[in-house]
Formats: structure tokens, sequence, C-alpha cells
């Protein structure tokens, strides 16, 4: 919280937290030195993991993608609200009043800063929108719970996908991990130069050899100018990440980052000048929608097995089968509650959250399987969606102002819980621990982090003042305002953009069942249209030719002793970045602003 009020960092927008690797790390080596001593007071294996899961699942419910924003969500209708914008004409009466602070000296002192959250006066009016919107976030989790557990044995024990963002832990809880010369070279390498760049923030004068280069500003005719922004930068972590990468997913997350430039140098190409087209963010929603699609078809049997309480799996697995089903029955009734308090129809409630826990799967499911980097999905969420499909018309003033006050969590989905715990439950599989035990600790994780969250992120906004922090109030409240005031959406093109990405996405996933050489994945087309792509599609780019090449000409014995290698690369630079992240929070510098 503190190292993204003063811009120095924000480790959740990358799929590997890099906060809690170097937890991890600091962890690990503590727990050797008790072991040398002492080593039955020394941790397991599975203990370690178990930390590493609860900590992975508290970053991302504390992450920019989540409680980060939320504080602009509960206090920006009211402070941002001028007789210009006409908020308070438009809108105001859809908010609840347990869901905001509208107390004019309460929200200037939180802006401001140079006061305090326990100050009796500032603390009363955030206990019940703090109290309702932790209980709302934790009946979120509770669905991604209820979904993991279902979809956990599948895809780990039937269809072995790979979880290749968990090697690294893995391996770090191994003590012969740090006896590997090859791991100490790729982390001499990273740290190295992570560390030569992370000087230029103290000492402007020192050079960077991190900065991109920006192809696409040399491209300047047309159509080639359509590319926009091309940049070639090589990070070190993202070229170990992509190593564990399947080859063929790897070869398409690149291959489609350009068709997706293709299309907009074919449409310059057309001379098509219709605004918005050709539509790539309603594309690839119905991409995300149309992969859920598929991941549910394969798994419908699996799905119909959970549901059937006398299900013919073993003991342990009906233990978990009802243990999922209770989390969404809590989820579901808390979301549906609290949504109807709040004065939203039962068809937006519907749509809305459909939508989010579809996109929720598909997330899921890219990090099982791909093990992408990012997968952040920027304005592109339920809410954008159903304006942009249905229009308007079709929903409620209510309906609609609530849904913008969902931002905090639907403005982009780099830090989404789901994989998180999802990866948690395939650690603590090779951990040997039962699911349901992992669940319990999820849930306990959640609820604290969700309360302490809340109040770590209003202490700092009331010391340091929240007024920077205010922008996500004026992205969803200008938006706001404008749906209600111009009554937009329901267009063909919206739709038709919308259900191309949806049918092309399952046409990829059946050509790839019947054709097992085709080279391209669908889950390369869904994650390569992000705005976060840009930065790693290069270093993704290279991890991918030198794995083919180590599997073309060396085999899979070259590729087992290159596996250090590429692991120290991700070690170095998360360390060396952990590392400057803090000495810049503590002298507030600003220093790495990861890709926001």
């Amino acid at each position: 919280m503190a190292a993204s009020l003063w811009g120095a960092g924000y480790p959740t927008t990358v799929s590997l937290f890099f906060n809690v690797i170097f937890y991890l790390f600091i962890l690990v080596l503590i727990n050797e030195f008790i072991k040398s001593i002492s080593p039955r007071r020394a941790m397991s294996k599975g203990e370690l993991l178990l930390i590493y899961t609860v900590l992975t699942v508290s970053s991302a419910i504390n992450g920019l993608d989540m409680l980060q924003l939320i504080g602009a969500i509960i206090a920006g209708p009211h402070f941002l609200a001028t007789p210009e914008n006409e908020w308070q004409e438009i809108f105001f009466r859809y908010i609840p009043s347990w869901l905001s602070v509208s107390e004019k000296t309460v929200l200037d002192n939180y802006a401001k800063g140079e006061s305090s959250f326990f100050l009796l006066n500032n603390l009363k009016p955030w206990v019940t929108p703090v109290l309702m919107w932790s209980g709302f976030t934790v009946s979120l989790i509770m669905v991604m719970l209820g979904l993991t557990l279902m979809f956990s044995s599948r895809w780990v024990s039937e269809e072995k996908l790979s979880y290749p963002i968990i090697q690294l832990p893995l391996h770090m809880v191994e003590s012969s991990f740090f006896k590997n010369k090859m791991m100490w070279l790729g982390f001499l390498i990273s740290i190295l130069l992570a560390s030569f760049n992370g000087l230029h923030f103290f000492f402007p004068n020192f050079p960077s050899l991190g900065k991109p280069i920006n192809i696409g500003q040399y491209l300047t005719e047309k159509p080639l100018n359509a590319i926009g922004w091309l940049p070639i930068a090589a990070h070190p972590f993202a070229v170990g990440l992509g190593f564990f990468m399947p080859v063929e997913l790897s070869f398409s997350c690149w291959f489609f980052y350009f068709f997706w430039k293709f299309e907009r140098v074919f449409a310059s190409m057309l001379g098509l000048r219709i605004p918005g087209f050709p539509f790539i963010d309603e594309q690839t929603t119905g991409s995300y929608v149309g992969l859920a699609f598929v991941a549910l078809w394969m798994a419908r049997k699996h799905i119909s097995r959970v549901f059937r309480f006398k299900s013919s799996g073993d003991e342990k697995s009906r233990g978990v089968n009802h243990f999922a089903i209770v989390a969404l029955i809590i989820g579901i009734t808390g979301i549906t509650v609290f949504c109807i308090r709040a004065g939203m129809s039962v068809k937006g409630i519907l749509l809305f959250f459909v939508g989010y826990y579809l996109i929720s799967i598909t997330i899921g499911r890219i990090r099982a399987e791909l093990g992408s980097p990012v997968h952040d999905l920027h304005f592109s969420g339920p809410g954008r969606m159903m304006v942009s499909l249905v229009g308007t018309s079709s929903f409620t003033r209510s309906d609609l102002t609530i849904t913008s006050m969902f931002w905090y969590f639907n403005r982009a989905y780099r830090s989404h819980p789901m994989p998180c715990i999802l990866e948690g439950m395939k650690l603590e599989e090779r951990a040997g621990h039962s699911y349901i035990r992992v669940a319990g600790f999820i849930i306990f994780a959640t609820i604290f982090s969700t309360l302490t969250g809340f109040i770590s992120h209003l202490q700092l906004g009331y010391r340091h003042g929240a007024w920077g922090k205010m922008w996500p109030a004026y992205e969803t409240f200008n938006r706001l305002s404008n749906w209600i005031t111009t009554p937009m959406g329901g267009d063909l093109a919206l739709v038709s953009a919308f259900s191309f990405g949806t049918v092309f996405v399952i046409s990829l996933s059946i050509i790839r069942t019947q054709f097992i050489w085709f080279p391209l994945h669908p889950v390369g087309l869904v994650v390569s249209s992000s705005w976060a792509m840009n930065p790693f599609w290069f270093s993704i780019f290279l991890s991918w030719i030198i794995k083919y090449t180590i599997l073309r000409y060396g085999g899979l014995k070259l590729y087992r002793k290159c596996i250090p290698l590429f692991l120290g690369l991700i070690l170095g630079e998360f360390i060396a970045d952990s590392g400057i992240c803090i000495i810049g929070t503590l002298l507030k510098v600003q220093t790495y602003i990861w890709y926001g």
C-alpha cells in the first residue's frame, strides 16, 4: 500500500507477485538457518508453501486492481462532485448512504492527509461502508473458492495442466535449489541487471538499461502507423517465466500479439473510419467468455458429479465437493443480498456476475495452462460489456450506478484472486495437504486481509493524503454520467465484434482437439491483445526461441539442466526489484511503476 502511494512499484500487476517471492526467499533462508541448528523446529516444505499461498491470496485482494482502488469508489462521488459535472443531480440518489462517505470534513482530511483514520470523527463515517464492502468482497472470494474447488481436481488430475507460475516457489522450498550453480548464475545475471537499472531512480544521471525501444514511433506512414506502440524490451523475469510456458503457447502469445496489430493495420488499409473499429476490446472480452464456455464444456461431466451429492468419487472427493457447494451458496447469497439492498435488479445482477465469473474462470485457466506474465483485460469487464451489447436503456439507473461502483475489481484483472487460489491448491496438492484444509486458511486470509487492508489503506490516506489516488473515481463516475445522460450501446457492430471473439476462440479450441499438431492455441489469442502484453511480448518471443532451440537440438536432458538458470533469472530480478521498491518507499522516491 505504501509503495503505491509513493510510486515505488506495483508488485501485483504481474502474474507472479514479486513481493511474495521476496518474503518466501527471506523465510526460506531463515528456515535453512533454523534447520542447521535444530531440524525439528524448522518448517516443512508444505508449511512454507501454505504461507506462500496465504500471502499470495492476501496480496491479490489488496492489489492494484482490487482494494487499492476502493477508497476512491467510496470517497470519490461526494468529494469530486462539482456543479460543473452535475454528479449530484445525475446519480447521487442511486448511491445508498451505507456504501459511501459524504461528510465534507472527513473527505477533506482523507484527501489532503496530515490526519489520522483512528480519530473518532474520521473513523465513524467509514465503519458502515467498510463493513459492507468487506462483506461483499469476502463473498466474491467465496464464490471463487467454490469454483476453484470444483475445477482443481479436473485440471490437476485429469487434464494435468502444467501451472507454470508455481515452478519458482515449488523449487525454492527444496534445499537443493540454493546449491545449484546454474541457478546462482541466472540469479547473478538478473540481479546485476536489475540493480544497475534501479540505480537510475536514485541517481538520475546513472544510465538505465531497462528502457524499452518503441519501434512504433518509426512507423509514421499509413497503414503501418496504425500499429501504434510496439516496444522492444527484455525483462529477465519474463524470459524466465516464458521458459516454463509450453512452446505452442508462447508461440501463440507473440503470434496473436501481431494478429491484433494486423487488424488495426488492415482497418487503416481499408480506410475505415468507424469509431473504435476493429473493436478489439469487445473481441477480447468475447474470447474470454468463449474460452470459459470451452472450459465448462470440457469439465461438464466433472461439474455434474460435483453437484450430485451422491457422487461416485471417494469420501475425500465428496467432502471437497460438498465444501465447494457450501462456499458457492455462501458467496452467491452474500452477493445477491448486497446487490438487492443496493437497488440492483435481478437482471442486472445475473448479467454482471455471470459475465464476471466467466472471465474469472478464463483467467484461472490461462494461469493454469499458459502461465502468462499478465492478464489485464483493461476496461473490458462485464459492466462495459453489458452496456455495449444490450444498451444502457435495458438497465435501471441503479443497475448502472452500482455496477460503476464495482469498478474497484473490474477496471483490470492483473491481481485477480482466483488464479492465486487455483495455484495455491496445486501447490498444496504437491505438498500432500487436503483441499479443505487449504480452503480454511484461504477463508481466514480473505477475511483478515480484507479488513486489515481497508484499515491500512485508510490510515495511509489520512496520513499522507489520498488525493492522488482518486483517479479511479473520475474514470467510472464520468462514464456513469455519460451512460445516464446519453443512452448508448446495443450497436450491431459491438455485438458482432463480441460474437466474433467468442466464435473464434471456440473454433480454435475445436481445431486443437482435432489436430494436435496445430500450432495456434486459443489461450494465446485471449491474453495477447491486453495492454500489458506490450512490454512483455518480446521477452516471451525470446524465451520461445530459446526453449524451442534447446528442445530441438538438446532434448529434454538439456532442458532440465537449464531449468535452474531460468528460475534464477526470475528470482534475481524479483529480489533486486523488491529491494529497490523498499528503499524507494522509505526515501519517498518513485521507482518502478510496474506496467500499470
